[in-house]
């Protein structure tokens, strides 16, 4: 049906930059909001930003001026810029998205996930 494919994880020092991307693919209506959460070992996943298809934002506090959430919605695809990052931005990131995609007789809605891109804070 409808498969994300996250990429732009790494290793990075703290107070630098990476770039996340995610794209959507298969058959694809429409998509609604999009997203990017993340899990540290040992915690549970937590939202780190959204996107609506209109561009609004949102963004949790322990992100929000460094982090930036963006899409294109030609592409099917969403980024998370994230800037001078911590140590404490360690863990799995997953991209999300709110899907309405075609079936032979009609269109339904799901929210699918990506299968995860690790990125690893350290000096």
């Amino acid at each position: 049906q409808v498969q994300l494919v996250e990429s732009g994880g790494g290793l990075v020092q703290p107070g630098g930059s990476l770039r996340l991307s995610c794209a959507a693919s298969g058959s694809i209506f429409s998509i609604n909001a999009m997203g990017w959460y993340r899990q540290a070992p040992g915690k549970q996943r937590e939202l780190v930003a959204t996107i609506t298809s209109g561009g609004s934002t949102n963004y949790a506090d322990s992100v929000k001026g460094r982090f930036i959430i963006s899409r294109d919605n030609a592409k099917n695809t969403v980024y998370l810029q994230m800037n001078s990052l911590k140590p404490e931005d360690t863990a799995v990131y997953y991209c999300n998205a709110d899907v309405y995609y075609r079936t032979t007789y009609d269109i339904r809605r799901n929210v699918y996930w990506g299968q995860g891109t690790q990125v690893a804070v350290s000096s």
